[in-house]
C-alpha cells in the first residue's frame, strides 16, 4: 500500500515511529514532513497529504498533530477524503468497517505510551464492509458534488 504522512512539531515523534513501522510492513512510505521540531502550521501539512489522497497519488494517509482534530477537519475538505481521529483500536476499526476512512488522524499528545502499532496495523487492515454503509458513503460523495458545483457556480468557474 502506498501512504502518505505528515505531522505538525507536536506529531513529529510519532511520526517517526510510524515511518518506520509502516516500511516495515512493506509499505511505500511518502513522508511529507516535517522534519524538526520547529513550529509549523498543521493545515500545511494536512492539505499535501489531503490531495494526494484526494488525487489518487497515494492509497491511504495518516497525518498527527496535537489532537489529530485539525489535520482532520483540513483533509476532510477535499473531495474523497474521509479523515477521522482515532484513539484506540475500536475508533480505528470502525472507522474503517463502516466509514471507509482513507485518512487516519492521531494525537501526538493525547495517545501518551499506548502502543500506536496495533492501532495503525488495524486500520491498514480494516476492509470496508460495504452494504447500508455503502449507501451512506454514495450520500456523501452526494454532498461533495452539490457542494462543489455550487461553489464552482458561485465563482464563475
Amino acid at each position: 500500500m502506498r501512504v502518505s504522512i505528515g505531522s505538525d512539531h507536536r506529531g513529529i515523534h510519532v511520526k517517526a515511529k510510524l515511518v518506520t513501522l509502516l516500511r516495515q510492513m512493506g509499505h511505500d512510505v511518502l513522508d511529507e514532513g516535517t522534519h524538526t521540531n520547529d513550529s509549523v502550521d498543521y493545515p500545511d501539512i494536512a492539505c499535501t497529504v489531503g490531495r494526494k489522497v484526494s488525487e489518487g497519488a497515494v492509497d491511504r494517509g495518516i497525518l498527527v498533530c496535537g489532537t489529530g482534530i485539525g489535520m482532520a477537519i483540513v483533509a476532510n475538505k477535499f473531495r474523497g477524503v474521509r479523515a477521522a481521529a482515532c484513539y484506540d483500536e475500536i475508533s480505528a476499526e470502525i472507522c474503517r468497517r463502516h466509514n471507509d476512512v482513507n485518512v487516519l488522524c492521531l494525537s501526538g499528545d493525547m495517545l501518551g505510551e499506548r502502543p500506536i502499532d496495533k492501532l495503525v496495523a488495524i486500520w491498514l487492515a480494516t476492509e470496508f464492509e460495504g452494504g447500508r454503509h455503502a449507501r451512506r458513503l454514495r450520500k456523501i460523495q452526494e454532498i461533495e458534488s452539490v457542494d462543489g458545483d455550487s461553489a464552482s457556480s458561485e465563482t464563475g468557474q
